[in-house]
């Protein structure tokens, strides 16, 4: 082939090309073309992130130092709702544990969180509590008293199944807190040192 008939045949290939580009890509009308992002509604539209529900909560008594100091002051606050009384249960000790508003004052050292928790079927919840409990306690027979007895009534007074607590400190079973409180057994009777309401007044005549 000589070299006229090399270039005829190669103007012949690159018009046959420009051809098939051109009824590819111009000829034929939009919708037989695949489409772009753009062109893609779906991919047009703004996607939404699936919003969090809302958890059930439910309304329970916390216990906060009274205002002479001597006792404790049930407070009604909504909690987290727990699907068993094992969940419950921790719900209710981790809102304990949470710093209360002013004028509140907890008897909880800040810092205190829990770390485990578990019943029985007799009735007796082991609350597992992070050091804090007793590196930051302050001390005296009397504040230990009202530390101790918070975390039972707070289960005890909210839990009927809930009958004794006993208080562990970074998994392990403890003498006391502050040198005070027997805290080898579970405990219970924590409405002796919870503040009764005032009766109301008496009517006027």
């Amino acid at each position: 082939m000589n070299r006229s008939a090399r270039v005829a045949s190669a103007l012949a290939v690159a018009l046959v090309a420009a051809v098939l580009a051109w009824v590819l890509f111009v000829a034929l009308p939009a919708w037989t073309r695949p489409a772009t992002p753009a062109e893609d509604p779906a991919l047009a539209r703004p996607v939404q992130a699936p919003q969090p529900e809302p958890s059930q909560r439910i309304k329970a008594r916390l216990y906060y130092v009274s205002a002479d100091g001597l006792r404790l002051q049930a407070q009604e606050r909504e909690v987290e709702f727990g699907e068993t009384t094992t969940a419950q249960a921790r719900h209710l000790i981790e809102a304990q544990l949470a710093p209360p508003e002013p004028p509140l004052l907890s008897a909880i050292p800040p810092g205190t969180t829990l770390k485990e928790l578990f019943l029985t079927g007799r009735g007796e919840a082991y609350v597992d509590l992070s050091g804090e409990l007793a590196a930051s306690h302050t001390g005296g027979s009397h504040d230990e008293i009202l530390t101790v007895y918070t975390l039972v009534a707070v289960l005890t007074e909210n839990l009927p199944s809930v009958v004794r607590v006993q208080i562990l400190i970074d998994g392990h079973e403890v003498d006391t807190l502050a040198g005070h409180v027997d805290l080898r057994r579970p405990l219970s009777g924590a409405a002796q040192w919870i503040e009764q309401p005032a009766p109301p007044a008496p009517a006027a005549n």
